[in-house]
């Protein structure tokens, strides 16, 4: 199960010298988009209770990363996988689904990984990409966008909505899946799952650990980068359309015309 710490959207979120986002001096959090991929490795796991199914969340990030995990151990996960190095910083989505692929084959070989789930992007980017290229580099077949996922053994069903129909696809596990934020509302990390996930395991691995060589990943690496960046204007006053003499609703819909709403 993939998660992803990224910067709180509340906060003052900003860009380093090299105009990529600041990961450390800004508050942080578990991308909500990977709650969803949480919750559905959770139901995964209750449904199956004649298997021993070991639910692993794993995340590629800074010191401060190690968070998103501990949230996806509060709100039930069994371990933890946390891949850390100074030579990911500023790494695109490319190669951190090489580092991740590399993470989940190094973890398969201790026991088999029969599913990836991951959410559908993460909420700083919003690349959605990384679970199609992870599918590829592992050599799986990929089920994404899934707003319904069933299961039954080792098969996976799921509904995927597009903009003029639902699609409903198929594929046997090993594979990797991505859902959307309609695919079942999170749970909230109960004080028992706060308390139990300090004692859960949680390996730290390196590059070196997974065979990754630093030029492949980070900005250098990169195969997209930032050019230049603009700090938001401030927000302005609203325009206030009055009803006084019963001209409100032309006015209304001048008003929206000249934005080109209507």
């Amino acid at each position: 199960m993939l998660v992803k710490y990224v910067p709180d959207a509340t906060a003052d979120r900003k860009f380093e010298d090299d105009f990529t986002v600041d990961r450390v001096e800004v508050d942080g959090l578990l991308s909500e988009l990977d709650e969803y991929a949480v919750e559905q490795a959770l139901q995964i796991k209750e449904k199956r209770t004649d298997d021993e199914v070991v639910v692993t969340a794993l995340t590629v990030g800074p010191q401060a990363a190690e968070a998103a995990v501990r949230k996806a151990l509060q709100m039930g996960a069994d371990q933890g996988i946390h891949v850390v190095d100074d030579a990911i910083a500023g790494s695109d989505a490319v190669a951190t689904s090489l580092v991740l692929a590399k993470a989940v084959e190094k973890a398969g070989a201790e026991a088999p990984v029969d599913l990836v789930i991951g959410g559908l992007a993460g909420t700083d980017s919003m690349m959605g990409v990384v679970p199609a290229m992870l599918a590829e580099r592992l050599g799986l077949p990929q089920v994404t966008q899934a707003s319904v996922v069933e299961t039954q053994g080792d098969q996976v069903r799921i509904k995927r909505d597009g903009d003029t129909a639902t699609e409903v696809i198929g594929g046997t596990m090993p594979l990797v899946l991505s859902v959307t934020d309609q695919s079942g509302e999170a749970r909230y990390p109960s004080f028992k799952g706060i308390m139990a996930a300090k004692k859960k395991p949680m390996q730290t691995w390196s590059l070196a650990d997974l065979g990754v060589e630093p030029d492949q990943v980070g900005l250098a690496a990169a195969w997209t980068q930032v050019a230049e960046v603009t700090a938001r204007p401030p927000r302005t006053a609203g325009e206030i359309v009055k009803d006084e003499d019963g001209s409100g609703a032309k006015a209304l819909a001048g008003f929206l015309a000249s934005k080109k709403f209507i």
